[in-house]
């Protein structure tokens, strides 16, 4: 079996899934390039819980976890089987290594797994899983957790990992609502270029302690949970190589990059 590499995408406004931008056309690709997942683990920025919370649903349902946006939004449906397997097996990972993870049979899919998978896979036909994300975990320890996560990629499992480059909420532009990486505040690119250097020379001493060394590190992100799913891709991937497969920004500020980590992301060049 191709292992898979593993993803950190960055999911943008919930408009994303009306309208994909430049972004919606590359997460397809994406999807149509690697070899079909037995099933996906997301872990998204939009379940915050200090317990390790897996959700084991047959049937997840569709979360819209936002509000004041177009009717049309709140009627779409990404109706993807769930995998309690896939679920309880996580789960007796991380209690391997000491971290008690329990099991929630009622919890669905947020927007942050559900809104790219609509461009990954749109037949919404490859069982999912969520891994709650805890924010109180520095960098460091989500990049552990990522590598005890390691070996689900050779077994079939594509890692997604949601969030967002950048994510200062109160500095969006609405009046640019179209990508362009063109638009972005000159501290975007600033902050992202040094995160990107880092990343490229797998200096991840310096990557966990992007809050201290990063340009702009608390102006991009004044809270660190968008970011924090991009540690834990990073450490499941199985070697250094590194492809960054998307570059923009919408609304001014978000930067919307998409990355491919480890083994398989010659599949993706």
């Amino acid at each position: 079996m191709t292992r898979l590499p593993t993803l950190f995408v960055s999911h943008g406004s919930p408009m994303l899934a009306l309208e994909p931008g430049t972004t919606g056309p590359v997460l397809t690709k994406v999807g149509e390039r690697l070899p079909r997942p037995k099933a996906i683990l997301v872990i998204s920025a939009h379940w915050l819980t200090h317990q390790p919370t897996l959700s084991s649903s047959k049937t997840p349902e569709t979360i819209h976890d936002f509000g004041g946006f177009p009717r049309a939004l709140y009627s779409l449906q990404y109706p993807a089987p769930g995998s309690p397997e896939l679920a309880a097996q996580v789960q007796a990972m991380l209690k391997n290594i000491g971290l008690d993870a329990k099991l929630d049979e009622q919890r669905g899919l947020d927007h942050g797994a559900w809104v790219p998978l609509r461009y990954l896979y749109p037949q919404a036909d490859i069982p999912v899983v969520q891994l709650s994300l805890n924010p109180s975990v520095p960098p460091k320890l989500q990049f552990a957790l990522g590598q005890f996560l390691q070996s689900l990629s050779a077994e079939g499992v594509l890692i997604l990992a949601s969030g967002s480059f950048t994510h200062n909420l109160g500095e969006l532009y609405w009046d640019q609502p179209e990508e362009s990486p063109e638009a972005g505040d000159p501290y975007v690119d600033q902050f992202r270029d040094w995160m990107i250097d880092k990343i490229e020379k797998h200096d991840v001493e310096a990557i966990n302690d992007y809050r201290k060394l990063a340009p702009h590190a608390r102006r991009a992100h004044p809270t660190d949970e968008h970011l924090l799913p991009l540690f834990v891709a990073l450490g499941a991937a199985d070697n250094k190589a590194v492809l960054r497969l998307h570059k923009d920004v919408a609304l001014g500020t978000l930067a919307m990059d998409l990355f491919a980590f480890g083994s398989g992301t010659q599949l993706l060049a």
